[in-house]
């Protein structure tokens, strides 16, 4: 693995996903549990760090789901939200409209404000999630037609809300690329298996959501002290586990 950014494992065999990119090639590899390789392919398109944190890369493919055939990856590049792609490269269908940004004149900065987290939802459908820009998430069902978008609200985003910027100046990143940058209001989300979004903002606070986009509890996870959520996965026994620090909980009564 060079540079990895991305993992996630199928829900059916346990078979898994690693997104990385070397010489800023973005590749993503399909393994067995076993380890053994199953598939993978190159993107067509070079690395661009359009939504980042810190070192971290949130957007592109920063962000992947995988099912065991396909994998989900943000690529509004393309015109669309969402690309599924088989474990060979090839585009199996997009969907997802991409939202008004008033900043459609340039494109770098409008395909930021498109990046997002795509979200199987385990009871069907999926989640797209906003990262940066007016926080926002959207309800697709499994043929990829929206159902619903709800804004992402709250007394802890107020200051990100009252700073957001009408202009990004361009930056010349790390690698040489001149792009805007972009802030992230969204560290990270998941979906657990009842279907409810856990949404992690940049603060230490997560946002849980219902199955119709209606916020029901805003949560803290405590370690050795407040934690940043950098990705969550729940499993099936009840437990959410979470990054930084590997750390275990128990899913409270929503």
């Amino acid at each position: 693995m060079l540079d990895p950014s991305a993992f996630d494992i199928a829900p059916s065999d346990g078979s898994f996903v690693i997104a990385d990119a070397p010489l800023r090639q973005q590749r993503i590899q399909a393994f067995l549990p076993s380890g053994s390789r199953l598939g993978g392919f190159t993107l067509p398109v070079k690395d661009v760090a359009r939504v980042t944190l810190d070192t971290v890369v949130l957007s592109g493919i920063g962000s992947i789901q995988f099912t065991g055939e396909s994998v989900f990856i943000s690529q509004p590049e393309t015109g669309a939200l969402v690309s599924e792609l088989t474990l060979y490269g090839q585009t199996k269908r997009s969907f997802g409209q991409l939202r008004a940004t008033g900043q459609e004149s340039d494109t770098n900065l409008h395909l930021a404000l498109n990046a997002g987290l795509p979200l199987r939802d385990p009871t069907g459908g999926f989640y797209f999630v906003f990262l940066a820009g007016v926080p926002i998430f959207r309800k697709y069902d499994d043929r990829g037609q929206l159902i619903f978008e709800r804004h992402v609200e709250g007394p802890e985003l107020d200051a990100y809300l009252q700073n957001m910027p009408t202009r990004w100046p361009p930056r010349r990143n790390a690698d040489g690329d001149v792009l805007p940058f972009v802030s992230p209001a969204i560290r990270t989300a998941g979906v657990d298996r009842q279907g409810r979004l856990w949404i992690s903002l940049m603060q230490p606070f997560t946002y849980v959501y219902d199955a119709s986009g209606e916020k029901i509890r805003t949560v803290q996870f405590r370690g050795a002290d407040l934690l940043s959520p950098g990705s969550l996965f729940f499993a099936k026994d009840g437990r959410i586990l979470v990054t930084p620090g590997c750390y275990e909980f128990r899913i409270p009564a929503l």
